[in-house]
């Protein structure tokens, strides 16, 4: 999670609720749903999308646990292993609602389960499930905070920045393939609640465009923000009634930083 993200949800859009979540039944969670007593290759595969999208924030809980970086790659690993052979999403139920909440249930169970744990391989049994290279877990984790966040808030937290990584990710995406990455990259300041000096004047002056301009556009850049988060947190719950009250929590969670 890159420290730019840190303070997204103070510049986010209240007002861009309306048309953010389009064709809802075919979000990750809601396939999940729909499919989970049916042993759906759509609803498996959806699941895995969600599964690696989320390994890191399950990694900060176990870290926050005590366990050491390289158990806490083996037992993330071993987890999702179990939790993807077993069909495990065929349990959820419309009363679980939040993938959030689902999936760290299922790990809790999971790591207090030491017999399943000992039967798995090391490595999730040969299962790459996330490029550890890729991913470099324990670089984040030396960024969490040092103390004071139990590991359920941790990893609430670390769910949020994932959000916030993926939205500016497709954000960042829709101006380079319209040809404005220019704009994207002299604009994208506004978007992380950060302090700046320098002014719309002054972007414009780079960006030859006029101040109006330059006002319209972080406007629009905002509003198509709020709209991609939303459209991030709607694969992660059960309908579109709960995007906004999974969109306060999580701000709860990041304003408590």
């Amino acid at each position: 999670m890159s420290n730019s993200t840190r303070g997204h949800f103070a510049s986010l859009p209240k007002d861009q609720a309306e048309g953010a979540v389009a064709t809802f039944a075919t979000t990750h969670w809601s396939v999940v749903m729909q499919t989970r007593q049916e042993n759906s290759p759509a609803g498996a595969a959806a699941l895995e999308t969600l599964c690696h999208t989320y390994w890191y924030p399950l990694y900060a809980y176990c870290r926050r646990q005590g366990h050491t970086p390289s158990d806490s790659e083996d037992l993330t690993q071993q987890f999702f292993a179990v939790f993807l052979a077993k069909n495990s999403f065929a349990v959820a139920t419309p009363g679980r609602g939040r993938f959030r909440n689902f999936l760290l249930a299922s790990f809790k169970n999971f790591l207090a389960n030491d017999h399943q744990r000992s039967q798995t391989v090391k490595r999730g049994g040969g299962l790459a499930f996330v490029s550890r290279d890729e991913l470099e877990p324990e670089l984040s984790y030396q960024k969490e905070p040092s103390s004071g966040f139990t590991p359920e808030k941790l990893y609430d937290q670390a769910w949020a920045f994932r959000l916030l990584d993926r939205a500016m990710s497709s954000l960042r995406s829709d101006y380079t393939a319209s040809g404005k990455s220019d704009v994207f990259e002299a604009l994208q300041i506004f978007l992380t609640g950060e302090e700046t000096e320098i002014t719309y004047k002054e972007i414009g002056a780079k960006l030859q465009m006029s101040e109006s301009a330059i006002k319209m556009a972080v406007s629009r850049l905002r509003q198509r923000y709020g709209q991609l988060l939303r459209q991030e947190i709607a694969h992660t719950v059960a309908d579109e009634a709960g995007v906004e009250d999974e969109l306060r929590h999580l701000i709860g969670a990041m304003m408590s930083r």
